[in-house]
């Protein structure tokens, strides 16, 4: 979707049409064995790279904890494995493709290649998938039981799987996306997640009681929060709910999205954490907002929601 592995799209995004998008992918023979790749799918190329990427920028040699987020796993080995079963029976099956099918197939693999022994877990829920993921590295830094993590967030879309999905509405508003972001939490740095928190199906109350109560523990007022960032498309019904949000907390001329940017996917919220981090990296969002502190909010069809508040 975006220039791989670089930051140009806060300045010179590629914009989209189409509502199918692929990701563009690097050289990976700067970090995969060429002899090795051929064996990979695209899903472990990405996770290896960002992986990779994530470690060297952070300077940290060696993660305490890799935790994963994925909505679909490797959904394109998945597909491979069962189309050859339909077609060709029982008789002639590849195990590569069924090995590399399984949704904690990528946290091992990047565990395996960097040769990490500490904890490793896979969060798959839907729309929440990538947040579950954040939170459970949160609580473990929080605790003191590890020092750092690398959080990823993977997920590709076929196109078979694009036209299920689209014939139930899925795309609606929107275009889809892959996601393929990791980042690495350690215990102190120049940008902090200072609450994560996430709600099922929650009343209108709720959410402002949460909001509230995350501000509150961090000794911040609503009003200073500079930057709101959501998951907003262009479907109608999927802005209603970010509307509302605005509208409660006066945020309307706050308010920026980064789906117009990445797409759309189940682990698309990781984009929205690079959108907020990048702006406060910067000081400065991508519309030319002056930031210090960005509440992220996102929704996943007004079942899941989560709420992210990040500080420099």
């Amino acid at each position: 979707m975006q220039e791989p592995l670089c930051n140009k799209w806060f300045t010179k995004p590629i914009k989209y049409e189409c509502p199918y998008v692929r990701a563009l992918d690097p050289d990976y023979k700067h970090f995969i064995n060429p002899i090795a790749a051929r064996r990979m799918g695209l899903i472990l190329k990405r996770a290896m790279a960002t992986s990779l990427t994530a470690m060297k920028d952070s300077g940290i040699v060696m993660p305490d904890a890799i935790i994963t987020a994925t909505g679909l796993g490797c959904i394109e080995n998945t597909e491979k494995f069962l189309s050859v079963l339909c077609e060709e029976g029982e008789n002639c099956l590849q195990p590569t493709f069924f090995i590399n099918s399984t949704h904690n197939t990528i946290g091992s693999y990047i565990a395996v290649n960097i040769k990490c022994y500490g904890y490793n877990n896979t969060h798959v829920h839907r729309g929440i998938s990538f947040e579950s993921a954040l939170l459970d590295a949160f609580i473990k830094i929080k605790l003191g039981k590890i020092e750092n993590a690398l959080v990823g967030a993977h997920d590709e879309m076929t196109p078979s799987f694009f036209t299920l999905l689209d014939r139930v509405g899925f795309w609606k508003g929107g275009f889809a996306g892959e996601t393929a972001v990791s980042m690495m939490l350690t215990k102190c740095g120049d940008i902090k997640i200072v609450g994560v928190e996430i709600l099922y199906m929650p009343e209108r109350q709720k959410i402002v009681d949460v909001v509230n109560k995350i501000c509150s523990e961090n000794d911040i007022a609503i009003d200073d929060i500079d930057l709101l960032v959501t998951g907003r498309n262009n479907n109608d019904e999927n802005n209603m709910v970010y509307d509302d949000f605005e509208n409660i907390f006066n945020m309307k001329d706050k308010s920026e999205s980064y789906k117009n940017i990445f797409g759309e996917s189940f682990t698309s919220s990781a984009y929205g954490v690079c959108y907020a981090y990048e702006s406060l990296k910067r000081g400065i969002s991508p519309l030319g907002k002056k930031v210090s502190k960005v509440l992220l909010y996102n929704h996943c069809e007004n079942k899941e929601h989560s709420l992210i508040l990040l500080t420099c």
